[in-house]
């Protein structure tokens, strides 16, 4: 990668943890939702995956309840393992284009969803059986398209869980897939130096970004500003689509 796209790759960093911090909602879903329609997105999924461990621990770090979660969910995070490897390996057999067009389906999905805001208790009664299916459709959903979202969020958010859990919750998914991924794409050859170098300073970006949007979070209506983001994913996923 040249110096240009290198700087256009952490400006990016920048403006997905500065959403992230007046949103919630998750660093990697925004990020490859604009990488991926700025360079391929096999070059863009290593990109992500240590700056978004790094916004994980973040948010893990504050939200507390990691024990309870872990207790509660741990069919969720086991079965995100097999789905993982099955995800990773489709990547490395399907080409750009149609993994693309997957991400952009994914944000399609999640952009709406979200704008409904289901978190009416749907699932709760089938918690026990659906965890793992569901935890295991996530790592497949992960490993083709980067992308940690769905269907683990709107599952889990539909549990009504609280604030606090459902926050710890869903990271300790999103950072264990986020490991195993950085394990998978180096195995595949997709993690260069380079892109580990680019990765590693985008640290620095992430941590500024999710500070200055915490900050502006704290001063204006947070509803707002997370509705424009929904409407901006949904966006970028047709586009990814149409491409």
């Amino acid at each position: 990668m040249d110096a240009v796209t290198v700087s256009l790759v952490l400006f990016v960093f920048f403006f997905s943890a500065f959403l992230k911090g007046i949103t919630g909602l998750g660093f990697s879903t925004v990020c490859l939702g604009i990488l991926a329609s700025l360079i391929d997105i096999k070059t863009a999924i290593p990109l992500v995956i240590i700056p978004s461990v790094c916004s994980n621990v973040l948010v893990m770090i504050d939200a507390g309840r990691f024990r309870e979660a872990v207790n509660r969910f741990w069919p969720i995070y086991l079965s995100v393992i097999p789905g993982l490897v099955i995800g990773l390996m489709l990547l490395g057999a399907v080409d750009s284009i149609r993994a693309r067009a997957i991400l952009g389906a994914v944000l399609f999905l999640y952009g709406v969803w979200a704008l409904w805001n289901g978190d009416v208790d749907f699932f709760g009664r089938f918690e026990k059986w659906l965890s793992g299916p569901v935890g295991f459709l996530t790592g497949i959903i992960n490993g083709i398209t980067g992308s940690q979202v769905m269907p683990v969020l709107p599952y889990l958010f539909s549990l009504n869980l609280g604030k606090n859990l459902f926050v710890q919750s869903i990271n300790v998914s999103f950072t264990l897939s986020s490991v195993i991924m950085f394990a998978g794409v180096g195995k595949l050859g997709l993690l260069t130096s380079q892109k580990l170098g680019v990765s590693a300073v985008g640290i620095l970006p992430v941590l500024v970004g999710i500070y200055l949007g915490v900050r502006i979070r704290r001063r204006m209506p947070e509803e707002r500003f997370r509705n424009v983001v929904l409407v901006i994913l949904i966006g970028l996923g047709l586009n990814l689509i149409v491409r």
